[in-house]
This record gives C-alpha cells, sequence and structure tokens, in this order.
C-alpha cells in the first residue's frame, strides 16, 4: 500500500495505490467532516462505504468519479486483490474553507453539489459517473510523475486545478443534457458490453441492438454521458488496458497490442502516442 497526503492551499490531496497477490482490505477514515471528490484510476477495486448500520457498494470503480460529504463516522473500505487493484484519488476541503478556495472553487461546489454543501446525515453522495478521457489521464500523471521538491508541489497544484476544472464542466454539461434514468441504464449497459470485449467489440449498430435502441441515439446519450463518440471511448480504453499490460504485468508491446485488438503495431504505436505523449517503448 502507497499512501501519500498533500496540502495545497485549503485542499488536501489523498493518493493511495495498492496491488496485492492476496485479498486485503484498507480502510480509511477522515478525522474531520469533508466534502471530497475521489477519480478513481486503471485499477478496478471494491469499495464499501460504511456509516451506521448503512453500507454502500461500488463493485466496478475504474474510472469511476465519486463526490461525497463524509464525517469521522464514516469508513470508506478499500477491497483490494491480484484482479481489483487501487489506485485513487482524493481532493477533499472543509466546509469551512470554502470561502477560501483560491480559484472559486468554492461557489462551484454550492452550484453543482448543494447537498454536500449542507449535509444532512454523515454521509451524502453527490454526482456519481465516469470520467472523461482527459480526467483520466490527469489522473494517470499524478500517480506517474516523478518530480520532487517544489517543483513536485507546481505539478500536483496545476493538475488539480486542471482536473477540478474538467469535473466541473462535466457537472455542467451533464445538468444542460440530462439523460432520463431508463436510458441511462442504457448507456452504462453499452459500456458495459465494450468493456468487456476490448479485443473485438460489436459495431454500432449490434451494440444499439443490445441495448434495446437505434445508432442515433446511442451516440447522442453516449457521448452526453461520456464526453466522447463510443468509439473513441473504445480506443480509450483499450489504450489503457494496454498501458497496465506493458507497465504492471511486463508484457511485449506486440503481446499488448494484440490483447486489445490492434493488428498493426504502427497504428498502435501512433494512437499510443497520441493519447499518453510517448511511445510504448517509453513506458
Amino acid at each position: 500500500m502507497n499512501r501519500e497526503i498533500i496540502d495545497i492551499n485549503d485542499f488536501t490531496i489523498l493518493l493511495e495505490e495498492a496491488s496485492t497477490d492476496k485479498a486485503l482490505v484498507d480502510s480509511c477514515y477522515f478525522d474531520e467532516p469533508v466534502i471530497a471528490i475521489a477519480f478513481y484510476g486503471a485499477g478496478d477495486v471494491g469499495l464499501k462505504v460504511k456509516y451506521g448500520k448503512k453500507t454502500k457498494e461500488f463493485h466496478h470503480t475504474k474510472g469511476m468519479v465519486l463526490s461525497f460529504y463524509a464525517d469521522e463516522h464514516v469508513a470508506f473500505e478499500h477491497h483490494v486483490s491480484e484482479q481489483k487493484p487501487l489506485q485513487c484519488l482524493v481532493i477533499a476541503t472543509t466546509i469551512r474553507n470554502l470561502d477560501k478556495l483560491p480559484n472559486g472553487e468554492g461557489q462551484f461546489l454550492e452550484k453543482f453539489l448543494t447537498q454536500l454543501v449542507y449535509p444532512k446525515d454523515h454521509y451524502v453522495e453527490g454526482p456519481v459517473f465516469n470520467m472523461t478521457p482527459e480526467m483520466f489521464l490527469l489522473v494517470e500523471q499524478f500517480f506517474s510523475n516523478t518530480y520532487q521538491g517544489e517543483i513536485k508541489m507546481m505539478f500536483y497544484k496545476s493538475h488539480m486545478t486542471a482536473l477540478l476544472s474538467h469535473y466541473f464542466g462535466q457537472l455542467a454539461s451533464q445538468k444542460s443534457s440530462e439523460i432520463d434514468t431508463s436510458n441511462l441504464e442504457k448507456i452504462y449497459q453499452a459500456q458495459e458490453i465494450l468493456l468487456s470485449d476490448l479485443e473485438n467489440p460489436p459495431s454500432l449498430t449490434e451494440l444499439a441492438n443490445k441495448i434495446g435502441t437505434n445508432t442515433n441515439k446511442l451516440k447522442i446519450e453516449f457521448k452526453a454521458q461520456f464526453g466522447v463518440p463510443v468509439f473513441k471511448y473504445l480506443q480509450n480504453e483499450r489504450l489503457k488496458k494496454a498501458h497496465n499490460l506493458i507497465k504492471n504485468e511486463q508484457k511485449t508491446i506486440q503481446e499488448a497490442a494484440w490483447a486489445v485488438g490492434y493488428d498493426s503495431l504502427g497504428s498502435f504505436s501512433n494512437a499510443f502516442e497520441k493519447k499518453f505523449g510517448y511511445r510504448p517503448s517509453q513506458v
């Protein structure tokens, strides 16, 4: 388990990363009430939120953004296993610090996350959605940076501001184009179908048929929820999986490319560099 805590202005950043060959549970508490946004990166750790006699469970956290209010009575349990590593970035502040936040974040928190600013329980949950590719890349960079000292703090400060900007932008976009609950379930079903077979995904028409909608509606509502078209999302997920295979599972570039459905090493390397800013050989 690697855990790092960074205080920047009136925010606290918590970085947690863990992998294991056997199941383990990591519990986390806050020693004072906080408003926080948790960004779950490449891992797919299980999460249980416990407060009083209540428990909220999340079984698939990869790419998830979870906003919440929590006091000292709330326990966050990460259930880590070989297939479900942990990679979590939390940006937190306290209600008393809202007016002190440097870039006006307090007004956005009050505008978009009113239920967290004025909580009615030990744990109050705000919006839960999947990160856009831009947000996912920023989160990955938090865990892969190698800077030290003042440069490291500058890096964290700039990336935290960028990440929060994308987050509030996504909330604003969702508010202006909300999808009804039944359609939202179909969109998440489409996401699960894509993630279940990255190597041989269905065509757009096949995917629409599987979830009981038409291709035009699928394209519009998928982009409204995830911020990118269906197959741009698929490409991003393929490349993120390939990155993990090369970095954490010691696969060759050829093996990683094949595992996510690329037949051409040239196409794979070009797409990889366009997304991450460096070639697969530099991982």
